[in-house]
């Protein structure tokens, strides 16, 4: 599995951010957490239950369009039994955010009934917005106000700093920046945040990583990478990666197979949703894998 079960990939923002978070959850109502539907439980930040304790809880399941429907309906209802409550979106698009806020406001009904009751009116639902790096934050609150309300970038770690969103009469977002276990205990998630893009390139063996992918591709959506790349699958990971750019005629020096090229289009195309709608894992078999 290379290296990754070692890095300790846990810059001093996101200590910091940690510490702030724990100051902050005192003023909320509701914890919005981000997950990657393509990996729902390797995306969780394990440290966001404890930090959370009895406040209402809401999982957005994001970039659901380039996940496997099926997989996407089987942890909705696993998030659901542990009684989270849960909406699917594309953060890209603002087609979801009616749906988040009717759940903002189911979540928080008893809030509001308290607040009733001690005579307080229209005070805003406050939502705290949290999630690993590069799982669509940033996005998903410009989406969801409507305005880019929050600096974004496609590189992991990019949002610092926090700051409040007023989104409407009803609910005001304080956005966090990402936070990261300080290590991977698990090789297995380490390697599916490799895949999905939530850790640097720049400190992964991205050749381990891809031929993860493949590995996991030929298991679980077998025929993905021959109908995309007009190859068989046979043989060993990493003469899949060889094939692939044999077919699509990326050579070297030489006329050998540009193995580099298709390591990185491998990647980005699986990023990019190109292979498929895919889910890497399940919630009965992750449970099997623990």
């Amino acid at each position: 599995m290379g290296e990754i079960s070692t890095i300790n990939w846990y810059p001093g923002h996101m200590t910091k951010a940690r510490r702030m978070m724990q100051e902050d959850i005192k003023l909320i109502d509701l914890v919005i957490e981000l997950l990657d539907a393509r990996v729902p439980l390797s995306s969780r930040n394990p440290d966001i239950d404890d930090l959370a304790k009895n406040k209402s809880r809401l999982i957005l399941l994001n970039k659901a369009d380039l996940a496997d429907n099926r997989k996407t309906k089987l942890w909705t209802a696993y998030f659901e039994e542990k009684g989270f409550f849960v909406v699917t979106l594309d953060s890209r698009s603002r087609g979801g955010m009616k749906a988040v806020q009717e759940e903002i406001m189911k979540a928080c009904k008893a809030k509001i009934e308290r607040d009733l009751k001690r005579g307080i009116k229209n005070r805003p639902v406050r939502a705290m917005v949290v999630g690993i790096p590069n799982v669509g934050k940033s996005t998903f609150i410009n989406s969801f106000a409507g305005k880019a309300a929050a600096k974004t970038g496609n590189k992991p770690g990019v949002t610092k700093g926090k700051q409040w969103i007023r989104l409407n009469k009803q609910v005001e977002l304080l956005d966090t920046p990402g936070i990261l276990w300080p290590k991977f205990e698990d090789q297995t998630v380490g390697m599916r945040l490799a895949m999905i893009g939530s850790i640097r390139n720049e400190i992964l063996n991205l050749d381990e990583v891809a031929q993860s992918l493949i590995r996991n591709l030929r298991s679980q959506y077998p025929g993905a990478l021959k109908e995309r790349y007009e190859i068989e699958e046979d043989g060993e990971d990493y003469e899949i990666l060889a094939a692939i750019a044999a077919s699509r005629n990326w050579l070297v020096k030489g006329g050998e197979p540009d193995y580099n090229k298709a390591v990185n289009v491998v990647l980005e195309e699986f990023r990019d949703g190109k292979l498929g709608k895919i889910t890497l894992e399940e919630p009965e078999k992750i449970q099997s894998e623990r």
